[in-house]
Parts: structure tokens; sequence; C-alpha cells
């Protein structure tokens, strides 16, 4: 590939957490507490600490292979180089197809806080298309998008705590209680389906090779976007179990826009609508890049088609990924169920982070950065929460894998046949 395009250099530590930040504290924060309320019922706080233990020693794992491998692809090109080249190609479709879900996830809940119903889902297919145009353009642009879009959501996020915690009566013993259904199995359940709000820090590690001084700015990147992160969702879910409870959150289809209502401020009701739709146009953003990379690198080695690891010549961008991308999400979009995009994605992304801490635990101790037992910890949260995600979830995310197995099965046989040929 020598004298073709590649990716340039231009991303520092401010902007890789900002995206993180954008990924992570995306529509989720404003929709994924309903579900795991449903699930776990009093035990939804809980639920928040084991996803948030699991997504950080995750993210330690991601923070100390990005210096050492600091190109496209995130768990795909580790994988390939710590274990071979079948972990890395189950690590980079589990990535591919369970953003692809969270795109489409992303791109509906936008338009259910931006338009009625029936407009939604070809609004949802514009967003896709837009946002894909923007990072089609650079990735200093979507860095740029990402900060304002964060600076929204934060307003927004901070507009519902506040009326919330002063003018709706916030009752302790809501924090515990509910009729969800009880045990460590509901607990689990929203676990892994609050994790799908927390694993945007590996669109960090996806961009490594437009990242300056990847040694440094990586693993820094990473660490304080979760950090962030988690404590913003720590805040918000006390304020809507103060509020709300257990039973009204399970029940809600716009939990924040309950809390300010419950809170007598109606006049808030706008502004964290506004802040739901742009937040989930910077997930959406975010998640696009990320994607883009990820298919860039696996077209690079043979297991995506090899047109896909063009880089444009203006942009700097894999252009040909991103619009394949975009074509398939608007698909998406058209034809699926947010939450069952919610329970698919979960599915995926838990895959290729068992790659993820499986790859770190074999480094060596000159490359290591965290304790061993951290991705030893976080193998086995994986394997957890994917066990006790929505059955429905489980069978979809098995049989796409399988799909994909034999898809990347029969290109090696094709590949051996043809050498023997020649």
């Amino acid at each position: 590939m020598t004298g073709e395009p590649a990716l340039v250099r231009r991303l520092g530590t401010s902007d890789a957490v900002v995206i993180g930040l954008g990924s992570m504290i995306g529509a989720g924060v404003f929709s994924v507490f309903a579900p795991a309320a449903a699930a776990a019922g009093g035990g939804l706080l809980i639920g928040l600490v084991i996803a948030a233990v699991v997504a950080y020693c995750n993210a330690t794992a991601s923070a100390q292979l990005a210096p050492q491998y600091p190109t496209s692809g995130g768990t795909y090109v580790y994988g390939r180089e710590r274990l071979g080249a079948w972990p890395g190609f189950l690590a980079g479709w589990g990535f591919v197809i369970g953003k692809t879900a969270s795109c489409a996830a992303m791109a509906l809940t936008f338009a259910a806080y931006a338009v009625p119903p029936s407009w939604q889902r070809p609004v949802a297919v514009v967003a896709v298309l837009a946002l894909a145009a923007v990072n089609y353009r650079g990735v200093t642009r979507t860095a740029r998008l990402t900060r304002v879009v964060v600076a929204v959501v934060l307003l927004a996020l901070t507009v519902v705590v506040a009326t919330g915690l002063v003018g709706g009566h916030p009752d302790p013993g809501l924090l515990v209680g509910g009729s969800g259904p009880a045990g460590t199995y509901g607990v689990l359940q929203s676990a892994g389906l609050l994790f799908f709000a927390f694993a945007g820090y590996a669109r960090i590690a996806t961009m490594g090779e437009e990242v300056r001084d990847p040694g440094q700015t990586i693993p820094r990147a990473i660490v304080l976007a979760l950090g962030v992160a988690v404590a913003i969702y720590a805040v918000v879910a006390v304020t809507a179990l103060l509020i709300l409870g257990p039973d009204r959150l399970a029940g809600s289809s716009a939990p924040l826009v309950d809390v300010v209502a419950g809170a007598g401020a109606g006049w808030a009701g706008p502004i964290v609508a506004v802040g739901g739709a742009a937040a989930a146009l910077g997930a959406l953003l975010a998640l696009i890049a990320g994607i883009g990379r990820t298919t860039l690198a696996m077209a690079r080695e043979g297991d995506l088609p090899r047109w896909l690891a063009a880089v444009h010549p203006k942009f700097r961008v894999p252009h040909r990924a991103e619009v394949v991308v975009a074509v398939v999400v608007s698909v998406l979009v058209l034809t699926i169920d947010l939450r069952g995009a919610i329970g698919f994605s979960s599915f995926g992304v838990l895959l290729y982070y068992l790659v993820a801490n499986t790859a770190a635990f074999t480094q060596a101790p000159s490359h290591r950065r965290f304790p061993r037992w951290l991705q030893v910890l976080g193998a086995l949260g994986c394997l957890l929460l994917v066990a006790t995600l929505p059955w429905q979830a489980v069978a979809v995310g098995t049989g796409v894998f399988v799909l994909g197995v034999a898809y990347r099965g029969l290109r090696l046989i094709t590949a051996r046949r043809r050498a023997t040929t020649e």
C-alpha cells in the first residue's frame, strides 16, 4: 500500500476525550435506564456499578494495547497480533455488527426526540446520511462537531439533575424496592444493558492512526473519558430514582423528561428533548467514525472486501467504508426495533472486549500499565453479562457470528484453491 493516501495524526488528548464522551454520554443516558430498571427494579444502581467495573477492566485492556499497536482497528488488530487471525476476526466482526446496530439505535432515538412517530424512521435515515457526510469530510470536523454536541448534552443533563433535586421532592426511599424481577439475574441483566451505554471508549482506540503521540494520548483519554461518563451516569441514575422510583422509571418511554415534569418544571421539557436529540447525534457521529476505521483495518487484511480499505486522497478518511456503513445503518433503521438493537449491540461488543482482555493478558511486562488480574476480571465479566442478556439478542447475535465465520472460512478456502491452481 506504499504511496497510497494514509490517515493523518491530527487529534490531541482533549479531542480524543471528547470523542469518547460523545459516544458514552450519548442517547444511552436518555433511554437505557428504563429497560435496566425493568430488569433490576431497585437493584438498578448495583447493575450500574457492575457495568462500570466491567467497563473499567475493559478500558484498561484497550488503554495498554493501543500504545503498543497505534493503528486503526482497535481490538481487531490487537487480537490478530496477540492471539491470531481468527480471534482478531471475531473481535472485528463483533465490533462492526454490534456498533452498526448501535448506530441504528442512536438514529432512532434522535428521531424519537425530534419528530412525531410517523416521521421518525425517514428522519433517522436523513440523520445517518448527514453525519456520514460530516465524517467523510475529515476527522477534525468530527471532533469539532462532537464538542458542540457534548456541551449541549451536559447542559440538558444539568437541567435534569438541578430541577429534579431542587423542585422534585426527592425521596431516598425510592432508591430501593420496585416490582422488577428480584435476585441476581435481574441485576446482571440490567448491567448487561447498561454496558451498552459505557462502550464508547473503544472509539478512541479504533482511531489510533489519527491520534498524536498515541502512547500517551490514548491511555490517558480512555481513562479520563470513562471516569467522567461513569460519574455522569451515576448522578443521573440517582436523580431519576429519587424522583420517579424504580417502577415509574421502568415504565417510562422518556425518563428524563418525566423527571423534570415530576419536578413541576414543564419549561425544561424542550431542553431535555433537545439534549436527547443532540446526545443521539453525537453518539451516532462517533460510532460511524469508529466502525469505518475497524472496517478499514479488516479490509486491509482481506477479512472484508479489500476495496473498503481505500483512504480518500484529500480528506484522509476511509470513505468507502463509511459510505457502506451509512447505507447498512439506513436499512436497519427502516427495519429494526430500538430495544432489540440495544441488546444485540451489547452482545457483539461484549465479545469484542472478551478478545481485548485476553489479548492484553498476554502482553509482556514492558507493555503493561495495569495489573493482569484486571484482564481476568474483565473477561469473566464479559462472559457473565453476555449470558444474562435477553435470549433473543443472544440468539440473533450467535447467528450473525456464525455467518461471519462462514464468510471468512469460504474466503480462505477460495484463496487457497486459487493459490493451488496458480
